[in-house]
């Protein structure tokens, strides 16, 4: 068997993982041969691919990123590759597809696969936010990143008296703000599931204060967003892949509370820190367990569908349960870190 394998969309802690994994699997158990397709689906498009052999994926366990490159693929050139992903399959001779990527690169994965094209996908998103799956890899590392942020934190906030907001991934789906906010011991934690009002954040800070603690640290979500009326803030645009373009709300909320509050707030954008570097171990695992699942699933036949992880084990799912709705924060988790605050 003649394997492709791509990775797509952005970067993840725990790619090369899977890449490594895939590539172990195949050549070493079956004897496939395994090609890597550069900078995601444009690879795919543009024929630009390498062999992957074993000395090729030699040391890049513990990587973070992509040793293939990423990119995301406009809708366009998307259509193109469906229109030809019969003849794209026998130009480089690949029996199987494997795209590892979140939910954008599971759509594509899903029309391809409906186009004819042989597709097991692998989901990969720090976001947490495929409903098919109970944990993506890539989560675990973002998680721990901006709990340590966090941390750190907490001393300059108490030494300056201060407010800090910061600022997480999750555009949609608030986990990575709910785990972190509750593992970091935030005092509030700002969800897009969930607008907030400010006001309930000026009372929590005055409060502290008036009990002699006179720091907060509050968690949100790129995504978050005020309630309706209660402070100035704007929707962005949509960018050339659909995807909203957010104001800020970590610096729109901070200049927010220290105008009301008349106390110096500081806003700390984490930003690509997240899923950058070294994947933590269970990202590792689950990442190599995906890869392993990926390749029986190819020799099985057992295309049109993606690894899930479900409870404990690793499961065949359709890819179209990847893409039909977003897991979302549900509102018994968000009760859960409000009585902590």
């Amino acid at each position: 068997m003649r394997i492709g394998v791509l990775t797509a969309g952005g970067d993840c802690p725990g790619l090369n993982a899977v890449i490594r994994s895939v590539v172990h699997r195949a050549v070493t158990n079956f004897g496939d041969e395994v090609i890597g397709f550069e900078d995601g689906y444009a690879g795919l498009l543009d024929g630009h691919y390498r062999t992957l052999d074993l000395n090729a994926v030699s040391g890049i366990l513990a990587r973070g990123g992509t040793v293939l490159g990423s990119s995301r693929l406009q809708r366009d050139r998307l259509r193109e590759a469906c229109d030809n992903a019969q003849d794209m399959a026998r130009e480089f001779g690949i029996d199987v597809l494997i795209p590892i990527g979140g939910e954008g690169t599971l759509t594509a994965a899903r029309m391809l696969s409906d186009a004819g094209l042989p597709v097991v996908g692998v989901p990969k998103t720090i976001d947490n936010d495929i409903s098919a799956t109970d944990r993506t890899f890539g989560f675990d590392t973002a998680v721990g990143v901006a709990t340590e942020a966090m941390d750190r934190l907490k001393t300059t906030a108490e030494s300056h008296q201060r407010v800090m907001v910061v600022e997480v991934m999750g555009r949609h789906a608030g986990w990575i703000a709910l785990e972190s906010g509750m593992a970091a011991g935030a005092h509030g934690i700002c969800l897009p599931e969930r607008p907030f009002d400010p006001s309930d954040l000026v009372a929590m800070v005055e409060e502290r204060f008036a009990r002699g603690k006179r720091f907060a640290v509050i968690c949100v979500a790129e995504g978050a967003h005020p309630a309706e009326g209660t402070m100035d803030y704007g929707h962005g645009a949509i960018d050339k892949f659909g995807h909203e373009r957010f104001q800020g709300i970590g610096t729109a909320l901070a200049f927010e509370l220290e105008r009301r509050l008349g106390k110096e707030a500081k806003p700390v954008i984490l930003g690509h820190v997240q899923r950058g570097g070294t994947p933590t171990a269970y990202d590792r695992v689950l990442a190599t367990r995906f890869g392993w699942h990926a390749v029986e699933a190819a020799h099985r036949g057992d295309f049109g569908r993606m690894t899930a992880l479900r409870g404990t084990e690793i499961e065949m799912v359709p890819l179209a349960d990847a893409t039909t709705e977003l897991k979302t924060v549900p509102k018994d988790r968000m009760d859960e870190a409000e009585s902590v605050f």
